[in-house]
């Protein structure tokens, strides 16, 4: 089952590292860091029905919401 609530020990520390790895780079680089990134993560959860879930969730955000 998809996490939804706050997971992350260190959420402001998480968001500012991940705007700073996309310093410097232009849009096309950015979004391919993005591909990168949300291709690895999916390979680290490796469990295909969360995996449909979060992406159900991204396209349809008012799903999540109660």
């Amino acid at each position: 089952m998809l996490i939804t609530t706050p997971n992350l020990t260190k959420p402001d520390e998480s968001y500012a590292r991940l705007i700073a790895t996309h310093d410097g780079l232009d849009e096309a680089e950015s979004h391919a860091l993005n591909a990168r990134l949300i291709l690895i993560l999916m390979n680290h959860i490796g469990n295909d029905a969360v995996l449909a879930e979060a992406m159900d969730l991204a396209r349809n955000p008012k799903k999540g919401a109660a």
